[in-house]
C-alpha cells in the first residue's frame, strides 16, 4: 500500500540503472581516482597533506601515529575505508615509489620487494619540506575552500602547489573507462621546462624535449629509445621502453658474474629474482651458476655465470624473459576545470602556469589588503603621536570609552578601526624610540603596498615571481638525473655513422649540387693555369662553391630571398668530374629561384649572432640567428625584396663587428653592425651603400677581421689583399670609397696569411693557391696576376679553403664561413 501524500512515477528500471551509473562513474572520475592538472593531487592524497597541516606534522617537528593522520582524514575529509587512506599514506612515503616524496616515514613502510608496511598503529609520518612547498600560502586566499562532506568545515578545492607535482612525481589511477599513468620526472629539468614556457609561449614541444627529455623513474635504470617519450609528449600517449642496469665483474676463479644495480620502475626486485630462478630450474637460462639476492637499500642482484659462458648473451636472454626489460604505457590523462581531458606535455604545464598564475594573483591581493590595513592603523597612529596632548586632553575629559572615541572621531580625520586601535594603545609605545618604529614601519609598508601593486598591474611582473619561486625551489630541492636515455639498439642519428670531414659543396647555374672532398684539388702556386676543365654541360658552370664540414648547418639563401636549412651530409656526394644532383630534389624549391649565398654553422640557437644580407642595388638587412631555427622543408622568408632586386651575400656577424660592402665598379663602404637594428625575418631592410655608376651593383659582403686581409679578385685575373685600416669607418649609406682600379670585381673575400683560395673561371679552369704569395697593397691599385687566363676567358669567382682541426682540407669555420662567392666556372676536371 502506497501512503496517502505519496506520488508514484512509472519508469524504466534501464533509465533509472543508466542514470545512477552515470552519476557513480563521474564520482569515481572526479572524486577518487584521477588527479587533477593543477597540484597533482587526487582528492585523497590532497586531504592527507592537508590534514597533516592542520596536526601540526611539518618536516621541522616530531613524528606523530598514522593512526592519528588516518583517523583525522576519515572524520573530518574522506568518509571511504582507513585502508586506502592508509596505503595512500604510505605511498606517499616510499621513495622507490615517488621520485620525491611527500610524506617522511619512521617504522616499516614495506620495501620494493613488494613487503607491505605495518599496521597503522606501529607507524608514524610527518610531512617532507617538499610536500609543506605544495601547502605554502594555502591560508593566504590563494585557492578555493569547500565544505566537508558534513558541512563541519572546509577543505582545500586544490593546493597552491609551489611545485609542479603532477609531472614531478607522477600519477597513476583506473577511472571508469578511463585510465591515467603519468611518468615521474626530474624536478630540475622541469623547472627548466616551465620557465622557458613562461619566458616564449610559442615554444615547441621539440624545444621542451630538449630541457625535459623524458621521464626520471625514482628506481633509476636506463630508458632505451627516444620515440616512445617523443609520442606521449606530443600526443598524450606513448610507450616508453625501460631496462635495468648491471655491469659484469671478473671473479678469482677465471668466471664472471652479472650484477644488477637497478631495476625498471615498478618492478617488484624479489619477484624479478623469483623469475630468474624459476628460468633456470625451467632450463630456459643455462648459463648461470649461481644466483643471490645481496641488495640492502641498495639493489644488488649477482648472477654468477658457468666458466666460459658469455655475459652479453645472458642479459639479452633476461631482458627477453624477465621484467629486467620493462614498458611504462604512459598517458597524459588528468581533469583540467573537473573534466578529464588528455594532454601534451606543454599542455600539462601550461595549466600548472596558469594555477600558479592565479595563486600568485590573489596571494598578491591578500597581502596588499593586510598592508593596507596596517598602513591604515599606522596612519591613525601618526594622527595620534603628532596632536598627543590634545588626545590625552580629549580622552581624560570623556566619561568612557564609547564618548572618547565619539570625541576623537568627530575632531579628527580618523575611522572607528583607527580610533579603537589608537585607544587600545599602551603608554611605551608614545615614547620617542616607538614613535620612530611607527614611522619606520609605515615606509616600509608604503613600499611593499607599491611593491605588490605593480605586481597586480604587471602580466610580466607577475609571471617574474612565479619564475623566481620556482628557481628558488630549484636551488632548493633539485637533484641529479637518475634514470639514463639512450638510444634502442638499431635506433641511431645520423652524425653517429658519418665522419665529420671537410668538404665542398658546389651549385651550378642550371641548379645542379653536389658535395666533393676537397682532397680532389691540389695546391698550385700562384700564377699557375689550374686544372684543367672537364667540359660543359649544356653550357652548364659553377655559380656557387662554399666549404663545410659534413655535421654543420648548411643554409640556402635564394636570390629572391627565401632560406632553406639542411644538414651538410644531406647534400648528395659526388666525385669532382660528377654532374650533381638537380638542387630542386634536396630542397623543396619555388619557381625560378636560385641559390644567392650559402652559410655553415655549428647550431642555430645562437641568439648572439646575427645573418647580414646585402641584396644587389645596395639594400642591407640584419636578422638574428636563432630566428631561423624552426625552418620548415619548404622554406621560410628571409628578407623582402624590392622588385628587380636580387639577394647577393649574407654573412654571420657578431655583436659590434663591421662590415664591408663591395661594389662590381671597385667601390667599398665600411661600417659598423650596430648601424642595423635587428628586424625580423620578413622585412627589407635599409640602404648600405648608394650606386653611382651606371650598371653598378654589389658583388660581394665581407665581416671586417683584424686579423685578416681584404681580398679582392677581378675579371681580368688581378687581385690585391689590403688591410683594414685602409676602409675608414663610414656611416652606411654612403657611395663608400675606391676599393681597387679594375674593369670589374668578381669577387672578395676575408683571408689569414696561411689560408689558401680556390678561383673559377668561366671556361672551366679551377685554380688553388696560398694567399701568402698575394701582395698586401694600397686601396687604390690595380693588384698583381692572381691567374693566367685564357684568350676570351675571365674569373667569375672566388673561394676560401679553410683548414679543419682534424687535419683535412676543407671545413667550415667556427659559427660560419664567409662562402659566398659567386664562382662561375665549368665542373673542375681531374689533374
Amino acid at each position: 500500500m502506497y501512503a496517502e501524500n505519496e506520488k508514484v512515477l512509472p519508469a524504466s528500471i534501464t533509465d533509472i540503472m543508466q542514470g545512477a551509473y552515470i552519476d557513480y562513474s563521474m564520482s569515481v572520475i572526479i572524486s577518487r581516482a584521477l588527479p587533477d592538472v593543477r597540484d597533482g593531487m587526487k582528492p585523497v592524497q590532497r586531504r592527507i597533506l592537508y590534514a597533516m597541516l592542520r596536526e601540526g606534522l611539518l618536516h621541522n617537528r616530531a613524528f606523530d601515529k598514522c593512526a592519528g593522520v588516518v583517523g583525522e582524514v576519515l572524520k573530518n575529509y574522506h568518509p571511504h575505508g582507513d585502508s586506502s587512506v592508509y596505503d595512500t599514506l604510505v605511498r606517499l612515503a616510499q621513495d622507490w615509489v615517488m621520485g620525491y616524496p611527500l610524506v617522511m616515514p619512521q617504522g616499516n613502510f614495506g620495501s620494493i620487494d613488494g613487503d607491505s608496511a605495518a599496521a597503522y598503529r606501529y607507524t608514524e609520518c610527518k610531512l617532507s619540506a617538499l610536500a609543506e612547498e605544495l601547502l605554502r600560502d594555502i591560508d593566504e586566499d590563494t585557492v578555493d575552500f569547500v565544505p566537508n562532506y558534513k558541512e563541519s568545515t572546509t577543505e582545500p578545492s586544490v593546493l597552491p602547489s609551489a611545485l609542479p607535482a603532477l609531472l614531478m612525481n607522477g600519477s597513476t589511477g583506473i577511472a571508469v573507462g578511463m585510465t591515467t599513468n603519468i611518468p615521474p620526472h626530474n624536478l630540475g629539468e622541469l623547472i627548466d621546462a616551465t620557465c622557458a614556457i613562461i619566458d616564449n609561449p610559442s615554444i615547441s614541444i621539440d624545444e621542451i624535449i630538449k630541457l625535459l627529455p623524458g621521464p626520471d623513474f625514482p628506481t633509476g635504470g636506463v630508458i632505451t629509445g627516444r620515440s616512445g617519450i617523443e609520442s606521449y609528449m606530443k600526443t598524450g600517449k606513448g610507450i616508453v621502453k625501460m631496462r635495468g642496469v648491471a655491469h659484469v665483474e671478473d671473479l678469482k676463479n677465471g668466471k664472471e658474474q652479472i650484477v644488477i644495480t637497478e631495476i625498471p620502475y615498478n618492478v617488484n626486485r624479489a619477484a624479478l629474482v623469483e623469475k630468474i630462478a624459476d628460468l633456470v630450474s625451467e632450463k630456459v637460462i643455462t648459463e648461470i651458476s649461481d644466483l643471490r639476492d645481496e641488495s640492502d637499500k641498495n639493489t644488488r642482484i649477482v648472477i654468477e655465470l658457468k666458466r666460459g659462458e658469455a655475459p652479453r648473451v645472458v642479459l639479452n636472454k633476461l631482458y627477453k624473459h624477465t621484467p629486467l626489460e620493462s614498458s611504462f604505457g604512459a598517458i597524459l590523462l588528468a581533469l583540467d576545470k573537473r573534466r578529464p581531458k588528455q594532454m601534451n606535455i606543454k599542455e600539462m604545464i601550461e595549466c600548472y602556469i596558469e594555477h600558479r598564475r592565479d595563486v600568485i594573483y590573489r596571494r598578491t591581493q591578500f597581502l596588499l589588503r593586510k598592508a593596507e590595513d596596517r598602513a591604515h592603523i599606522l596612519e591613525g597612529f601618526k594622527i595620534a603621536l603628532n596632536n598627543l596632548d590634545d588626545f590625552v586632553k580629549i580622552i581624560r575629559a570623556s566619561k568612557n570609552r564609547d564618548e572618547a572615541k565619539s570625541s576623537l572621531m568627530a575632531k579628527y580625520p580618523l575611522s572607528e578601526r583607527q580610533t579603537n586601535a589608537i585607544l587600545d594603545m599602551r603608554l611605551y609605545q608614545l615614547t620617542g624610540l616607538e614613535r620612530e618604529k611607527i614611522e619606520n614601519e609605515y615606509m616600509e609598508l608604503m613600499k611593499l603596498i607599491q611593491e605588490y601593486r605593480s605586481i597586480l598591474e604587471n602580466e610580466h611582473k607577475l609571471l617574474k615571481v612565479i619564475k623566481e619561486d620556482l628557481q628558488e625551489m630549484r636551488k632548493k630541492y633539485a637533484g641529479v638525473r637518475r634514470t639514463q636515455i639512450v638510444a634502442e639498439e638499431g635506433e641511431f642519428r645520423m652524425e653517429d655513422v658519418i665522419a665529420n670531414e671537410g668538404c665542398i659543396i658546389t651549385v651550378s647555374h642550371n641548379g645542379f649540387i653536389k658535395r666533393t672532398g676537397v682532397s680532389a684539388y691540389r695546391s698550385q702556386k700562384r700564377g699557375g693555369k689550374g686544372v684543367i676543365g672537364s667540359g660543359q654541360y649544356d653550357e652548364d658552370f659553377i655559380e656557387h662553391l662554399f666549404t663545410a664540414s659534413t655535421h654543420d648547418y648548411i643554409m640556402f639563401f635564394m636570390n629572391n630571398g627565401r632560406v632553406y636549412v639542411h644538414k651538410v651530409y644531406e647534400i648528395p656526394e659526388g666525385t669532382r668530374i660528377s654532374k650533381g644532383r638537380s638542387i630542386k630534389n634536396v630542397l623543396d624549391l619555388q619557381p625560378d629561384e636560385k641559390v644567392a649565398a650559402m652559410i655553415c654553422v655549428k647550431n642555430l640557437d645562437d641568439a648572439d649572432k646575427s645573418l647580414i644580407m646585402a641584396t644587389k642595388n645596395g639594400v642591407v638587412k640584419k636578422t638574428v640567428l636563432s630566428d631561423y631555427k624552426n625552418c620548415r622543408k619548404g622554406g621560410i622568408i628571409g628578407i623582402n625584396l624590392d622588385e628587380g632586386d636580387d639577394l647577393i651575400g649574407v654573412v654571420l656577424a657578431e655583436k659590434d663587428s663591421e662590415v664591408v660592402l663591395i661594389t662590381y665598379a671597385g667601390m667599398s663602404i665600411r661600417f659598423s653592425e650596430n648601424d642595423l637594428r635587428a628586424q625580423g625575418r620578413a622585412t627589407r631592410g635599409v640602404r648600405g651603400v648608394t650606386l653611382k655608376k651606371e650598371n653598378d651593383c654589389v658583388k660581394a659582403v665581407v665581416v671586417v677581421d683584424s686579423g685578416s686581409t681584404l681580398l679582392i679578385a677581378g675579371e681580368l685575373g688581378q687581385g690585391k689583399r689590403t688591410n683594414y685600416d685602409e676602409y675608414r669607418l663610414q656611416n652606411r649609406g654612403g657611395s663608400g670609397v675606391i676599393a681597387i682600379k679594375t674593369h670589374g670585381v668578381a669577387g672578395a673575400l676575408s683571408v689569414r696569411e696561411d689560408d689558401e683560395i680556390m678561383m673559377f673561371t668561366q671556361g672551366g679552369q679551377a685554380v688553388r693557391s696560398p694567399v701568402k704569395d698575394i701582395r698586401v697593397i694600397g686601396r687604390t691599385t690595380q693588384g698583381v696576376r692572381l691567374i693566367n687566363l685564357a684568350e676570351g676567358d675571365k674569373l667569375v669567382g672566388i673561394s676560401r679553403v679553410v683548414n679543419t682541426r682534424d687535419g683535412d682540407d676543407v671545413s667550415a669555420e667556427e659559427g660560419g664561413v664567409e662562402g659566398n662567392a659567386e664562382a662561375s666556372s665549368s665542373e673542375p676536371a681531374q689533374e
